[in-house]
């Protein structure tokens, strides 16, 4: 009768490829456990630059809305409110005077059919500076006024229309006539 022994505890495996793996996948863990903590600390530093940025930004704001309220009360003062609503009647003027009549012609002429003719013109300027035109447009068809409505809302230069009244031929006028308004791009 033959007794195998082992007087090992335990059989021989091969662990060395699993060792293998378990260094190198500790390694790269290391590594990237490495570049979370540069990340962090570019983060931490990156944060601090823009909190220094923000308070410097803030102390300039506090700086001109000082300056602003002494603009203000000075403007204030009795002595120059004539003044200043004479300055703000010219600016008014201005906005208006500076809209564009050769350019608004030209644009307008894009979206005009050939049979429809333009009575009366009134840019209006908003507070904003933004310009829509309140227009009267005759037509011998109300087809074609419908026409130039669309072209003028595909166009990019004016925005939506609107139709405030519309008056039928006569006898002593054989055209359709709208009254018409749209927004207009021109910027002032």
């Amino acid at each position: 009768m033959r007794i195998t022994n082992n007087l090992a505890t335990a059989p021989f495996a091969r662990t060395r490829p699993i060792v293998v793996f378990s260094t190198v996948l500790g390694v790269l863990l290391l590594g990237l456990l490495g570049f979370l903590i540069y990340l962090n600390v570019a983060n931490r530093w990156e944060a601090r630059e823009t909190r220094a940025r923000i308070a410097e930004l803030e102390a300039e704001a506090v700086s001109v809305a000082r300056e602003q309220a002494a603009q203000d009360a000075i403007l204030r003062d009795p002595r120059y409110s004539e003044v200043l609503e004479q300055t703000v009647f010219i600016n008014s003027l201005l906005r208006r005077k500076g809209i564009s009549w050769t350019r608004m012609f030209d644009d307008l002429g894009t979206v005009l059919p050939h049979n429809v003719r333009v009575l009366r013109i009134r840019p209006q300027v908003t507070a904003s500076n933004e310009v829509y035109l309140d227009m009267d447009v005759a037509a011998e068809a109300g087809d074609s006024v419908v026409q130039m409505l669309r072209r003028m809302e595909g166009s990019p230069v004016f925005g939506p229309t609107a139709i405030h009244s519309s008056l039928a031929p006569t006898e002593g006028e054989p055209l359709y006539r709208y009254r018409i308004s749209v927004n207009y791009s021109q910027r002032l």
